[in-house]
């Protein structure tokens, strides 16, 4: 039987200061209401500068590889926006940090798909036999994109970081990843966008703030056309149908987006599984993050026919599928 990648550790560390909704309504034109109904947030984890992406990344991975009993891999993938600095990755430091000697560590920026792209690349390596183990964190500090007088983003973005170990497997064990589906379009590159701080803007003398920006109303529609498409083609590639799947942990973007994705597909709402509530839109730590709070609460079970679809700026988008496997808790 052909290689496959396992999923057999997970982790997750979020950041100790707390925002609540109440709190940035004592700042902005808003209400604790207005963004619950909006978003499906109350509160969301801010990182302390000293800390940073690598920080909350380490931290996380360190529980995944526990998880998994291992203290050594052969690769290290970090799907993050937010690095600590624009040069050099993250990626390795990370590794250093967590005591993984010269292990080839490197970055993946794909936005809110990240971790399904680190994802893609994990389970190739596993499955070129260039690798027995990777450990793959989705880590980020979002908030620092954000304008703080932006009452549109602001009360959306949160921090923190998810992880998982992949080990070389067979496509019949439980946590074999079945299929990893990815897409991309370039013309869709204004939906969501820093401007600030590249090379473009700096080139060209361009003072823009580094602040995401977003046109919301067009992002809704896409996100939910884009990941019921990719997960209904996810689905037939590894012969499930829509009522076999019990739950979607998709990318934690907005409350209503995983509630209209559910119901487009046909599954109840309560087959989406929702972490937003406690931490935001974490961008590429929201999978693992939602897996974690899965795992923890018995959302998730051995078992469980699970898809993780996802929709972020690029445009890029995806869907993996897997049935959960029985982890050791942390």
């Amino acid at each position: 039987m052909a290689r496959s990648a396992v999923l057999c550790g997970l982790g997750s560390y979020l950041p100790t200061r707390v925002v609540t909704n109440a709190d940035i309504a004592a700042e902005l034109d808003t209400t604790d209401e207005w963004i619950t109904t909006r978003t499906g947030i109350r509160q969301r984890h801010v990182v302390d500068p000293e800390q940073c992406t690598s920080g909350l990344a380490v931290a996380a991975g360190r529980e995944a590889l526990d998880s998994a009993g291992l203290d050594i891999v052969d690769y290290v993938v970090v799907a993050t926006t937010t690095p600590d600095r624009l040069c050099p990755a993250t990626g390795p430091t990370v590794a250093a940090r967590l005591g993984l000697g010269t292990v080839p560590a490197f970055d993946i920026s794909a936005v809110c798909s990240g971790f399904l792209y680190g994802l893609q690349s994990g389970r190739a390596l596993i499955g070129a036999g260039l690798a027995e183990t990777v450990l793959l964190i989705g880590a980020e500090s979002f908030t620092s994109l954000v304008d703080p007088a932006d009452r549109g983003t602001r009360p959306i973005f949160g921090d923190g970081a998810g992880a998982v170990v992949l080990r070389a497997g067979a496509a019949d064990e439980p946590g074999a990843i079945l299929a990893v589906t990815l897409h991309s379009d370039g013309t869709e590159a204004d939906l969501i966008t820093v401007e600030g701080g590249g090379a473009r803007a700096r080139l060209g003398g361009d003072p823009t703030p580094a602040y995401i920006r977003m046109q919301g109303r067009s992002t809704f529609v896409t996100a939910v056309t884009r990941m019921e498409e990719v997960t209904r083609h996810t689905l037939t590639e590894v012969g499930w149908t829509v009522n076999e799947v019990d739950r979607i942990a998709g990318h934690q973007a907005n409350a209503r987006i995983l509630h209209s994705l559910a119901k487009h597909l046909g599954l109840p709402a309560e087959a989406a599984i929702t972490h937003l509530r406690e931490v935001g839109n974490t961008a590429g730590a929201s999978i693992p993050l939602a897996l974690h709070h899965g795992q923890r609460t018995g959302l998730l079970r051995p078992g469980h026919r699970v898809v993780l679809p996802a929709f972020g700026a690029g445009a890029t988008w995806g869907a993996a599928a897997l049935t959960w496997p029985n982890l050791k808790q942390p």
